[in-house]
C-alpha cells in the first residue's frame, strides 16, 4: 500500500498528450494520457497525491516515462511531478 496524502500544484493545469511509444501502448492500452503544464497562473491548479516512493520505485517511474514527461520538483525535492518537456 501506498502512503500519500492529498495536494494540489500551484500554477500547472492539465492538458493531454499522444504517445507513439509502442511499449508504453501496449502497457497503458490507451494512446491518449494526461500531462501537466506550468502556466506560471497562480490561479491554475491540478488536484493530486503525494505517494512516498522508494529509489527503486522512482527509477522504475522515471524508466516508464516517454521523452514527452520530465520529472521535475520544487526546489529541495522532493516532491517530483512528472510535467510536459518543454
Amino acid at each position: 500500500m501506498l502512503n500519500g496524502h492529498s495536494d494540489e500544484l500551484i500554477g500547472f493545469k492539465r492538458e493531454l498528450v499522444e504517445i507513439i511509444d509502442s511499449d508504453v501502448l501496449a502497457k497503458s492500452g490507451g494512446r491518449i494520457h494526461p500531462i501537466v503544464v506550468r502556466s506560471d497562473d497562480e490561479s491554475d491548479r491540478v488536484a493530486g497525491m503525494v505517494f512516498e516512493v522508494s529509489a527503486g520505485e522512482l527509477a522504475a517511474a522515471d524508466a516508464y516515462e516517454v521523452s514527452d514527461y520530465e520529472r521535475a520538483g520544487p526546489p529541495p525535492p522532493p516532491p517530483w511531478v512528472y510535467v510536459k518537456r518543454v
